[in-house]
């Protein structure tokens, strides 16, 4: 069964367009709810329990309010914590043992997008069965407990606090930060009021820049997205790193005393390497069909497996689960180390990457010294909808002639986006010529077969 509103994140569009409408999401909350008590007891006394956390954008307020009724509805009881980042919800799901955790946000999307996200009682995402059987609810009728079965709402006042602590504890308590500068740019989002004090009870004088959410300026301009803001922070403030989250603070890329920025397959190689060093590395690392070829050979060189999964932390964890590994994470920034925490987190990441540094007494330009990037062409090309690149006997022609050009020193990728009717041909390699080259070419053998 194809799952109408459930992506590969939750349910996400723009708001006040479905699924991101009040009702919807209404229903979303009573279709949860109803699952989630069919799992359970249904006596008053064993409600489910559901924490709701949200980013900073200004229709969370109308979403908080929308999901909380389609729970209490449902005889879910309710544990409000206003703006918190996404990973601190899963944490907070496990640590007050409740069934669920929902996350209002559309992450590193702009203000006006939206989304819902949900935490398994484990803190991690919902399997698809789960997701399933919530959309099947949706279809039905919005109906309402007897009164005495209605779930109660409460305000959590020590989250933020909580989490704060659960993220220090991610760190060695024999190390601290003195003597550190470090810029944090919270993105205007979730993370506004918890990364600063993160890093400043650790010991780091911080400077602070996107904490100051009004609602509409959440990622503009500043956070992982844009992250020139940060590295122009850095070399004003003459600051010894840089940390960039985006919106809802899973993901998180960083920035050395020069500006140069540092992406999520660099930190994951600096955390990996530096547990390979100390004995504390568990299996090897998981990246996607996206991490760059360089990467993988920089693992290589130092005997660390990898593997790769598709595009997406839902199918990084499952395959570092499958693999019984504990490192895995996308370019982008998401890292997950699942011996700190059940999901992805920003705030931990950067810890693993700052522990790192601090144990090696090194800048992260040393310790990437050993790991060089392949240059990386992407082009999307608009198709028909029913056009199968992969079918073309021209399209494969092309990749056939490309690799056997690239004999080893690249890499291509060819995929059909599953939001809109786009072919992404994706080149990498050492020659940038090569690649610039291989990118157009194949590109333009998919367009005129496509007839586009």
């Amino acid at each position: 069964m194809t799952k109408k509103y459930f992506g590969t994140d939750g349910v996400r569009g723009r708001v006040g367009q479905e699924p991101i409408t009040p009702e919807l999401v209404m229903r979303l909350g009573y279709a949860a709810g109803t699952v989630l008590a069919q799992a359970g007891a249904g006596e008053p006394h064993d409600r489910p329990g559901v924490i709701i956390g949200k980013d900073t954008r200004i229709s969370g307020y109308m979403l908080e309010s929308a999901l909380q009724a389609g729970l209490s509805a449902a005889g879910v009881d309710v544990y409000l914590v206003g703006p918190m980042p996404t990973p601190a919800v899963a944490y907070l799901t496990r640590a007050l043992r409740l069934q669920a955790g929902a996350v209002i946000s559309a992450s590193h999307n702009p203000f006006e997008d939206n989304g819902i996200k949900l935490f398994s009682s484990m803190g991690t995402k919902l399997p698809d069965k789960v997701e399933r059987a919530m959309e099947a609810a949706m279809g039905g009728p919005l109906q309402c407990q007897p009164s005495a079965r209605l779930g109660k709402a409460r305000r959590i006042d020590d989250a933020a606090g909580r989490y704060i602590e659960f993220c220090k504890s991610a760190f060695p308590n024999e190390m601290d930060l003195r003597g550190q500068k470090i810029v944090v740019d919270c993105a205007h989002g979730a993370t506004y009021h918890i990364a600063p004090h993160v890093f400043h009870e650790l010991g780091a004088e911080v400077v602070p820049i996107g904490v100051q959410p009004s609602g509409l300026n959440i990622n503009e301009g500043c956070g992982s997205t844009h992250a020139e803001t940060l590295q122009a922070a850095v070399r004003e403030q003459g600051a010894d790193l840089g940390v960039a989250f985006d919106g809802d603070g899973d993901r998180v890329l960083m920035v050395d005393a020069e500006g140069r920025l540092y992406d999520g397959d660099q930190l994951l190689y600096v955390i990996a390497r530096h547990r390979l060093k100390s004995g504390t590395l568990r299996g090897g690392v998981v990246g996607t069909l996206m991490t760059n070829l360089g990467a993988e050979h920089a693992f290589e060189k130092l005997k660390i497996p990898f593997a790769r999964a598709n595009v997406g932390d839902r199918y990084v964890l499952e395959m570092m689960k499958a693999q019984g590994w504990q490192l895995g994470g996308e370019g982008s920034g998401h890292l997950i180390c699942l011996d700190k925490h059940s999901t992805g987190d920003g705030i931990i990441s950067a810890l693993q990457v700052m522990h790192a540094l601090r144990a090696a007494k090194a800048t992260l330009a040393e310790a990437t010294r050993d790991l060089t990037l392949y240059p990386q062409v992407l082009v999307n090309v608009r198709v028909p909808r029913e056009f199968d690149a992969r079918a073309n006997i021209a399209v494969q022609a092309a990749l056939v002639e490309a690799e056997c050009e690239l004999n080893g020193t690249g890499r291509l990728l060819l995929r059909s986006s599953g939001t809109e009717p786009v072919v992404r041909v994706m080149v990498e390699g050492r020659s940038l010529e090569k690649v610039r080259h291989w990118a157009d070419a194949i590109a333009e053998t998919v367009r005129v077969a496509a007839g586009a």
